[in-house]
């Protein structure tokens, strides 16, 4: 963890703020682009799950190695807002396919807050959701959260589900305060003493050590909800509908630059860096380093992207003895098993 430190020390407070920000590429949008059998490109919009931090390059790494214009497609990647956004710009036709956190997803459709959308394949086989504090806040076990000041955005699936979390975790959610931040501002808001805590990516610990100077405190979720997929890609029911075999051609190109910036970390940032110039690129790698232990798991063997029918019935189990939902929900209603990659 610390030699993963030393590579971003340099990655100031601009760093986490900028990364949020992005810019597109124009190499691969030209009208007349072709695939290598001279058929024209399919033109795809790709929304990351949040901004342009290492933990999305994966998609980048995917259009700068050719893997998506080998499947046949033209891909324009724009930045995304969280599970929220990502759904609405994807069922409302602005976007075709993105990540989102699953258990965002069950309780966005569950609650009726978003329907239309279906997940085709694993990101991480394990939530990243945790809340990260820094030493000197008397924050070390779930319980220590009482009494103190948390800040994340409404809509962010650390913060929607941490009254699961409470519960699992034994901790008396009343006694929690949460305060609204921006998400590029979460860890400066940290960092300044005006927070205890933030709504946080595992992967973000890297950054929040050398924005805050201090070194992280990070609870995740999945030490007591281990069941919890983290991102899954989606697009919406309609093209999964009428497009399956385009879906499943894009969903391979993607778990292959997923798979070949996990094995190449430091490639990857440079890459991030290539077409968002504020992306620190040692950043990135060091996000990239610690996500690949969430892609791969004991539940998914070797396989990448895999989804398990039985886990998402836990999850739904789970987050409806927790009274998190206000509809039934199975497997079948949020992810599309036909064009799931098969373990």
């Amino acid at each position: 963890m610390r030699r993963l430190t030393r590579t971003v020390a340099a990655a100031a407070l601009a760093t986490a703020l900028a990364l949020v920000g992005g810019c597109s590429s124009d190499s691969d949008k030209s009208e007349d682009a072709k695939a290598g059998n001279g058929a024209a490109l399919e033109k795809v919009t790709y929304l990351t799950s949040f901004g342009n931090f290492g933990r999305d390059s994966y998609a980048w790494v995917a259009k700068e190695k050719g893997f998506f214009k080998e499947a046949g497609f033209d891909v324009d990647i724009k930045p995304g807002q969280g599970t929220g956004s990502v759904i609405q710009t994807i069922t409302g036709g602005q976007a075709d396919f993105g990540p989102i956190d699953l258990t965002g997803g069950i309780l966005q459709l569950g609650n009726g807050q978003a329907k239309d959308f279906v997940a085709v394949a694993a990101i991480q086989q394990r939530t990243m959701a945790a809340i990260v504090s820094v030493e000197g806040k008397k924050i070390a076990t779930p319980k220590d959260l009482e009494g103190k000041k948390l800040a994340d955005t409404p809509t962010s699936v650390v913060r929607n589900l941490f009254p699961t979390y409470a519960r699992l975790a034994g901790i008396d959610g009343s006694k929690v305060t949460w305060v609204n931040g921006e998400a590029q501002g979460l860890i400066g808001m940290l960092g300044s003493g005006a927070v205890d805590g933030i709504g946080q990516f595992v992967v973000g610990q890297p950054t929040v050590e050398a924005v805050a100077k201090k070194k992280p405190v990070v609870l995740p979720y999945s030490n007591v909800m281990q069941d919890l997929y983290g991102n899954v890609l989606i697009t919406s029911s309609k093209i999964a509908k009428e497009k399956p075999e385009m879906v499943k051609r894009f969903t391979g190109a993607l778990l292959k630059g997923l798979e070949y910036a996990l094995a190449h970390p430091d490639e990857a940032g440079d890459l991030l860096k290539k077409n968002v110039p504020a992306a620190n690129p040692a950043a990135s790698s060091a996000e990239l380093q610690l996500m690949a232990a969430y892609v791969r798991s004991s539940n998914s063997g070797t396989a990448i992207g895999t989804l398990d029918s039985g886990r998402v019935a836990k999850s739904i189990a789970l987050l409806q003895g927790a009274g998190a939902l206000k509809q039934n929900l199975t497997p079948d209603q949020i992810i599309d098993f036909n064009l799931a990659p098969k373990a």
